[in-house]
């Protein structure tokens, strides 16, 4: 493990790797000159913690903000633009703006949830969402999470059950 984020800076290369090693790609639209990418790697990036993250759940890949055609096919209208990616570069889950570790850590567990969760890996998927609830139950993810984990148990098993209890959760932990 490297003390740093080694970033892919060419989509090929990036997708290449994610289909190898069966990963989701974390996508981070750069720009150098704008505060919140200089937060993100001034604070977020360098934390021990965020590094050994990306390192085991994802392949990073670095752009600039401006690389054409990808900042348009991404739409791209602010940085820094974080996406989860599948190999067949379908976009699973977004976060714009500066994120600080526990937030990227919280926000791209939820990406790697919904990634599985796409691909029809719902036991995967519940695993993360679990993580989520249990983990990070400050952050602003856990919503989406305690959904996601309805359905996914739903989806895994067929019981209607999960979804209730899913919406009996949200009802309660998130009355507005």
């Amino acid at each position: 493990m490297t003390n740093e984020i080694v970033w892919e800076k060419n989509m090929d290369s990036a997708i290449a790797r994610a289909r190898t090693q069966k990963l989701p790609v974390l996508l981070f639209f750069h720009n150098p000159g704008w505060i919140g990418c200089q937060q993100m790697d001034a604070v977020t990036y360098p934390d021990e913690k965020v590094i050994a993250f990306v390192q085991d759940f994802y392949i990073p890949l670095q752009i600039p903000f401006d690389a054409k055609p990808l900042s348009s096919d991404f739409n791209v209208k602010w940085t820094p633009t974080l996406i989860t990616l599948g190999s067949d570069k379908r976009e699973h889950h977004r976060t714009v703006g500066f994120l600080d570790p526990d937030a990227f850590i919280a926000s791209s567990l939820l990406g790697i949830g919904k990634y599985h969760f796409d691909n029809d890996q719902y036991a995967e998927a519940l695993t993360i969402f679990e993580k989520i609830i249990s983990e990070q139950s400050q952050s602003d993810n856990v919503a989406e999470a305690l959904f996601l984990r309805g359905v996914s148990l739903y989806k895994n098993s067929g019981a209607p059950k999960p979804l209730k209890e899913a919406y009996e959760s949200l009802s309660s932990q998130f009355p507005n």
